[in-house]
């Protein structure tokens, strides 16, 4: 299981670029104007949503000043009918609480059940975005190009669509 320090030590051994910042625990989005953040335009908001008959999983990563209509998402990607997951789920898929959902989380999700969608906004600019590393206290800054690149190599699915 990848805590925040085993994101950590994942990301220097693969080389790849981030930046952290450590902050007061973040339960909501609405707490985030008391966090002085170097990129605020790359932050990120997940929403992880399961089908009707709990067959289908789901991670949404948007903008974190953007809204997420579920109904709409469902009608553009095909889905049946989408609702929040338990915290239940969370915790046996990706091993995280409610308020630390990332998709770091993913590299927790042994069954490569979860199916990855993220806003393809997030390659315009830097082409970065803030994501928890498991726990809230802190926002890891990653290019969304290797983000992509690191969760497809563990195997969940991965779409870039407009959210």
């Amino acid at each position: 299981m990848l805590d925040k320090q085993g994101i950590y030590d994942f990301l220097n051994n693969k080389g790849v670029w981030f930046e952290v910042t450590e902050h007061e625990a973040m339960f909501s989005m609405n707490q985030l104007p008391q966090v002085a953040l170097p990129y605020p335009e790359a932050d990120s908001k997940n929403l992880f949503v399961r089908d009707d008959k709990k067959r289908n999983y789901y991670l949404i990563t948007v903008r974190g000043n953007k809204r997420a209509d579920l109904r709409d998402f469902q009608e553009k990607n095909g889905t049946r009918r989408l609702s929040f997951a338990s915290s239940e789920d969370l915790m046996q898929m990706m091993k995280v609480i409610p308020g630390c959902v990332s998709p770091f989380g993913l590299l927790n999700n042994e069954e490569k059940n979860i199916q990855f969608y993220v806003d393809e906004s997030f390659k315009s600019g830097r082409g970065l975005m803030g994501i928890h590393p498991n726990d809230n206290t802190a926002t890891v800054w990653i290019k969304m190009t290797d983000l992509i690149d690191i969760i497809k190599e563990h195997g969940n699915s991965v779409k870039i669509v407009e959210i």
